[in-house]
């Protein structure tokens, strides 16, 4: 059987490989063809890469976060050394505020997106949002730094509330019996510079350590006086500053309270994290 081409009289084929090859270089369906299956080649290749790399990228992005989390704590005035003493592991973990548990559902790498989720926020009544915030996340990263035994020798709770000129945003870390400050750091702030923006100076943090948060009946007592601090509970006003102070104060109290923190550390209390 002649298998050429009735119209030129040249061998035919079947296999279209060949005939998309065989078409002009100018032809519109060849180019089309020839893009679509770069592209896909492209796209596959991609694909694989991603799915291959996966691993490595996740390990780096751990390593990289164990490092962050290393330098936040030596960030900390007073804590380099604390940490060194301590010869423990530091890690991350998300809590569920509402429970005090952690967010299993929720790893670090997928906090972002959660908090993207409105219905991942609640709304505070005016009588509980003491800290100006209008809403608090559902969920929280926080760190620990545990022992060789694995108890938690150091905890690290991100803070964040409203302050003469905006938002202040801070890290508190408690001692071992959750309820003495081990340090402090604040991360940013908008007050004003020379009276409330001394909060960042490490003077004034390192006052912190030291200082009770709770009277033995569970109360949170915690405040930054209006002059030099007068009790267990205080930590030195800052002259000139006083609606700064007011709102630290506020702050502290509003996440270690119900709202915040509450639940998780009385169930790091009872042994129970």
């Amino acid at each position: 059987m002649d298998n050429r081409n009735p119209s030129d009289g040249t061998p035919g084929t079947r296999n279209p490989w060949r005939r998309l090859l065989a078409l002009p270089n100018e032809s519109r369906a060849k180019t089309v063809i020839v893009a679509f299956l770069v592209s896909a080649i492209c796209a596959a290749l991609v694909s694989g890469a991603t799915v291959m790399l996966r691993p490595i990228q996740a390990a780096n992005r751990a390593a990289e976060e164990q490092a962050r989390i290393a330098a936040l704590v030596r960030g900390i005035p007073g804590m380099a050394g604390l940490l060194e003493q301590s010869g423990g592991t530091l890690s991350t973990v998300v809590i569920d505020l509402a429970s005090g548990r952690a967010a299993d559902a929720v790893p670090p790498a997928a906090l972002e997106t959660a908090l993207a989720d409105p219905g991942n926020w609640t709304v505070l009544e005016p009588e509980q949002d003491i800290a100006g915030l209008g809403q608090r996340p559902d969920f929280v990263q926080i760190y620990l730094l545990r022992d060789e035994v694995g108890r938690v020798s150091l905890a690290l709770l991100p803070l964040s509330g409203q302050g003469y000129g905006g938002r202040i945003d801070a890290i508190l870390a408690l001692e071992a019996d959750l309820n003495t400050v081990a340090g402090i750091a604040v991360t940013r702030h908008s007050e004003t510079p020379g009276l409330g923006g001394r909060i960042d100076e490490a003077a004034w943090q390192a006052g912190f350590a030291g200082t009770a948060l709770r009277d033995p009946a569970g109360a949170v007592r915690f405040r930054v006086a209006s002059g030099p601090a007068a009790g267990d509970y205080e930590v030195d006003g800052i002259t000139g500053a006083t609606r700064t102070g007011r709102g630290v104060t506020r702050m502290v109290r509003f996440w270690l309270g119900p709202e915040g923190y509450g639940p998780l550390l009385d169930a790091m209390a009872r042994g129970e994290f």
